[in-house]
């Protein structure tokens, strides 16, 4: 790889940011696309494909056969609440391949007996998320049921670019919380990126069949929507 190359593609993985690096059999001549470049190289769609699934490998286009060599930052879950859901939830989502915070203020909850090996942060979430840098490869779910923690996180969520926000709740709750997000400046399009109620509508009912619900609905956002990260 060409030391220019290199040092762009380096950039890029550093800053958290999708690129591919385009190789041509033929030549071996290699071009990097970063993400935001994507919407305007001729192999665009081909390229967005590649980047919301992540795979490398080889593929015929008009110019010829190249390889493309993807690098997409790795996902990020962060969940509010040191709940019973988040005790299913982190050890599915690390097995799918995120990266797992759980953050909660309430000590009594965010222990390591409960989450073993899962990055805790018992703060409150103005003080706990904006080190954390949120971004388009950051999923994030509001479980606490509690407004004094999961709106001011909601709020934040808002702000940044995450591919997913889920917020558990009934249609009644999160009917509630709505009134009480527009009231704190929230726009209808920051609502309308909640998912709530949270999670595949697949009759859960127990913690890890909720939790299974909402990382199949993660992993739907990530890898189906036409807004996915890219």
């Amino acid at each position: 790889m060409r030391l220019d190359i290199l040092s762009a593609l380096n950039t890029e993985r550093a800053a958290r940011r999708a690129a591919i690096v385009i190789t041509a059999i033929d030549s071996g001549e290699q071009r990097l696309v970063k993400a935001a470049e994507v919407a305007n190289d001729p192999l665009s769609e081909l390229l967005r494909e590649r980047l919301r699934s992540g795979k490398s490998g080889m593929v015929d286009t008009p110019q010829g056969r190249v390889f493309l060599t993807v690098y997409v930052p790795p996902p990020r879950l962060i969940a509010i609440g040191a709940v019973h859901i988040s005790q299913a939830l982190a050890p599915m989502a690390r097995l799918v391949g995120y990266d797992v915070t759980i953050v909660d203020p309430r000590t009594a909850f965010a222990t390591p007996e409960r989450f073993p090996d899962v990055p805790l942060i018992a703060e409150w979430p103005d003080t706990a998320l904006p080190p954390l840098n949120v971004d388009r490869y950051t999923a994030f779910v509001a479980l606490t049921h509690d407004p004094k923690i999961d709106d001011p996180a909601l709020l934040h969520a808002f702000s940044r670019a995450c591919f997913y926000i889920g917020a558990l709740g009934s249609k009644k709750t999160h009917a509630r919380r709505v009134e009480r997000l527009k009231g704190q400046g929230a726009s209808e399009a920051d609502l309308a990126r909640i998912h709530a109620p949270i999670g595949l509508a697949i009759g859960a009912v127990s913690p890890p069949e909720i939790a299974l619900a909402i990382m199949g609905e993660i992993t739907a956002a990530l890898r189906l929507a036409s807004d996915a990260p890219q």
